[in-house]
């Protein structure tokens, strides 16, 4: 505290303080006084000890109070100091206090007579007021021990819900990584976004290497090299529509493979089209499976043939024995004639005319023999379908008559073309007649009629054989077109399996249906030249 000098001048009231203290070994306090320079002090005088003289202080309340009243007090609380009148003498406050009554007061007499310290706040709070901030408080420890709970329920389902996703990504990745087809992800520029291992495997490059690629891409084929950049320009400015086409891929070794591409619009969460998603399928086992089927079913049907043509021997040995029998006939009349050395050449002309014409014929049949039975390609070309049925009917004439079977044909005039190999076509006809020929055995004669038909239905040709036998089993009839199944006794059961085979090449159908009036109804459909012709 700030003390005042003792001068050589001093006060009545230090001078008085100072004559007490020679009579008490205590510090003596003086009565409150204003000083010169108008403040509030208070005298203090205390012994420094026997024969060493007394010290004299005159303390200031004000500096007292604005020096050590903490201000955290000074901010909530008036601190004042009065007398014993209760005038103030010193205060420490920024406002006058909203509720004397709340005033609390401490006395300092002794050792400072009359002196009273003065506490009072700036702001009483009612009984509500106390009760609404205790709510409050309460509340908010309420809703904070609330708020840990709800946090830890969502940290326990954000973890549980992190567990899942974890457990759900391993579990995609091990389907994608199990996968044999290819999955590509590419932009609108072509540049990969996403390959999986599949795909990496079956073009021979890393996934990290593959990723971030644009076009050309290492695994195209160098022959191919334009035509796939024009297939990715034409993919890239089509609408978003899936599409399909086959390509062949290339690995770093140089060897080459077939593959079948699916590609589908890739759409991200907000629906805006970002690029396409390839589904890639090697299909080299399955071309070469493909063409393997197709040898065999070629072989089969060349094998059907020699059957049919050794079935038909009889009726071809007759049918070459007319021709023959003339050209011999016409052979000996000739030479009759030149040994009789007649002048008339003229039926020596007419004969051999005859005889060349016979000679024509039983060619003819020769070479249909030796076309239904060489062994060769398909080879599909535009051509009508009334001379074939024709030409079938003729072929087997002489066998349906044999069986005592009469053949009607109907033909629309207005028949298109089709794209067919002629030699599997006939072979299709000449084992349906005959199936139906054969079919018609137990009936009696007059009964007898196969019916060929053939006309437009539907944007197709369709192709009908119409026999009046006794139908075909109920049982047996889910099972015609497998190999080994037949109707007859004696029959391999290749027959309709074969024809089915020839049917499918031509990318038609084959199907059958009981007749209105009993027996049995073969249809074949085929396209229409618009079709394409089979790879």
């Amino acid at each position: 505290m700030p003390s005042v000098p003792a001068s050589a001048r001093q006060p009545e009231a230090v001078r008085r303080v100072l004559g007490m203290t020679r009579l008490s070994a205590r510090p003596i306090y003086g009565d409150l006084r204003t000083s010169s320079e108008g403040a509030t002090v208070v005298d203090m005088a205390a012994s420094a000890g026997p024969g060493a003289g007394a010290i004299v202080a005159t303390v200031s309340l004000e500096t007292l109070i604005a020096r050590h009243v903490p201000w955290w007090i000074a901010e909530r609380y008036a601190v004042r100091l009065t007398d014993a009148s209760g005038r103030m003498l010193v205060e420490k406050a920024r406002v006058e206090p909203l509720d004397p009554r709340q005033r609390h007061e401490i006395s300092f007499d002794p050792p400072l007579r009359g002196l009273m310290l003065s506490i009072a706040p700036y702001r009483v709070a009612s009984e509500f007021s106390s009760r609404m901030l205790v709510a409050a408080i309460v509340g908010l420890a309420l809703l904070a021990v609330l708020s840990l709970v709800v946090l830890q329920r969502h940290v326990a389902r954000r973890r549980r819900i992190e567990q899942r996703l974890a457990s759900e990504t391993v579990f995609r990745r091990a389907m994608e990584d199990s996968l044999t087809i290819g999955m590509r992800a590419r932009d609108h520029e072509g540049r990969i976004l996403y390959v999986n291992a599949a795909f990496a495997r079956m073009v021979g490059h890393p996934v990290e290497a593959l990723t971030g690629l644009r076009p050309p891409m290492p695994y195209w084929t160098h022959d191919r090299l334009a035509e796939t950049m024009a297939r990715h320009a034409e993919l890239a400015r089509s609408a978003p529509m899936p599409q399909s086409f086959e390509t062949r891929f290339r690995r770093p070794d140089g060897s080459e493979f077939d593959v079948l591409v699916y590609e589908a619009p890739l759409i991200d969460a907000t629906g805006v089209h970002r690029g396409w998603m390839g589904s890639i399928i090697d299909i080299t086992d399955r071309k070469a499976a493909a063409e393997f089927a197709r040898a065999q079913a070629e072989s089969l049907a060349r094998t059907g043939r020699l059957v049919t043509l050794g079935e038909m021997a009889s009726t071809l040995a007759h049918e070459l024995n007319q021709p023959l029998a003339a050209i011999a006939s016409y052979a000996a009349g000739s030479i009759n004639m030149l040994s009789a050395e007649r002048g008339d050449r003229e039926p020596v002309l007419t004969a051999l005319r005859k005889l060349s014409q016979q000679a024509d014929r039983a060619g003819q049949i020769i070479r249909r023999i030796q076309d239904f039975v060489r062994k060769r390609e398909p080879r599909f070309s535009l051509m009508r379908l009334d001379a074939v049925i024709e030409d079938t009917v003729a072929f087997v004439a002489d066998d349906l008559r044999n069986l005592g079977v009469r053949i009607v044909t109907v033909v629309a005039p207005d028949l298109p073309p089709v794209v067919a190999d002629r030699i599997l076509i006939e072979q299709l006809l000449i084992n349906l007649i005959r199936n139906g020929a054969e079919a018609m055995a137990p009936m009696p004669a007059a009964a007898r009629i196969l019916e060929v038909r053939a006309g437009r239905e539907s944007g197709e040709v369709a192709i009908t054989v119409a026999d009046a036998g006794p139908g075909i089993d109920a049982e047996v009839a889910p099972r015609l077109f497998d190999a080994f199944v037949s109707t007859k006794a004696e029959g391999m059961g290749m027959g309709l399996n074969i024809c089915r085979s020839i049917v499918e090449l031509h990318r038609g159908r084959l199907v059958h249906r009981p007749g209105t009036g009993g027996g049995t109804v073969f249809t074949v459909t085929l396209p229409l030249p618009q079709e394409a012709l089979p790879a």
